[in-house]
């Protein structure tokens, strides 16, 4: 599933392309994509693109009339650019945003159609799909801290949780839990001060070097091979391979449709964490799909 990183190479992208330009036509091509009834999508045909803004993992859209178009792409959804004009010929293209410039193409791998494109009226009514989650470079360490305490919760759970924060999801949860050393089960409300700087530190830092990486990606190029699963991670999609740090396996954990890497060496004291004490655990704390997390709101 595109990411906060991921998220942001698509705007980078995107802004040069459509920013300040109109709208020619949107082509539907699957029934399931669209979840608004009103407005109506030919009422922003014509106008001009007047923002992007990321919601979580979503991208929204503004248009000069006030309204806003809102794309998930869930699992498989992904963004193509293409010329104008460009046919829907295949079974995995959704749709496309036909601009001046180019064809904007949406589409989805595999049977199971998961991404969703919604219309709004205002700004306003975007918080009908926002969860909630705070932006981690937005938002204090206190107001970090404060967020993943709400509940008692899994350090992956609560990194993943877009009612707690925005944007992080699979990928690089592992990512930031190997970079501040701290095991993806340990529960929040047991951390010490030290492992809080550490996990702040993390979460910023390696949604940022990615950031940074993706976007300067973009500017040369639109992103076409956007994944969960880069050689240059540390320990995400790299089971069995050697840690980049101490040089042990990468270990994993299943449960579900959820897979979740770490080194044992460096996060959680060379303990395998693979039994029936952690399905018990996981069962408790995660969702069983990607889908039910994407759907949490915050209350």
């Amino acid at each position: 599933m595109p990411e906060l990183p991921d998220i942001s190479a698509y705007l980078t992208a995107l802004r040069p392309r459509i920013v300040g330009q109109p709208l020619q036509s949107i082509r539907i091509a699957s029934p399931f994509l669209l979840r608004t009834v009103s407005p109506a999508l030919p009422e922003i045909e014509g106008h001009a693109v007047r923002s992007l803004l990321r919601i979580g993992k979503r991208i929204a859209v503004e248009f000069d009339n006030g309204m806003w178009l809102v794309l998930h792409l869930m699992i498989a959804g992904r963004l193509h650019w293409r010329s104008t004009g460009a046919k829907l010929g295949g079974r995995n293209d959704l749709a496309s945003f036909d601009f001046p410039g180019g064809s904007l193409v949406l589409t989805e791998a595999g049977s199971k159609r998961r991404a969703s494109l919604h219309l709004f009226g205002s700004r306003e009514d975007l918080g009908s799909i926002d969860p909630g989650g705070i932006d981690v470079f937005e938002g204090s360490f206190d107001e970090f801290r404060t967020a993943l305490m709400v509940e008692n919760r899994t350090l992956k759970r609560a990194l993943t949780d877009p009612r707690i924060l925005s944007g992080i999801g699979n990928a690089y949860s592992d990512e930031i839990l190997h970079a501040a050393r701290l095991s993806p089960i340990q529960q929040t409300h047991r951390l010490s001060d030290e492992e809080w700087q550490r996990l702040f530190k993390a979460t910023r830092e390696t949604l940022q070097t990615w950031i940074d990486r993706f976007n300067a990606e973009a500017q040369k190029t639109f992103p076409e091979k956007v994944t969960a699963f880069r050689k240059e991670m540390a320990v995400h999609g790299r089971f069995g391979q050697p840690c980049p740090r101490c040089g042990s396996p990468v270990q994993r954990i299943r449960y579900a449709d959820n897979e979740t890497n770490y080194c044992p060496q460096c996060q959680t004291e060379g303990k395998l964490l693979a039994d029936r004490s952690l399905s018990r655990l996981l069962g408790k704390d995660w969702p069983r799909t990607l889908d039910e997390l994407e759907a949490l709101r915050r209350r």
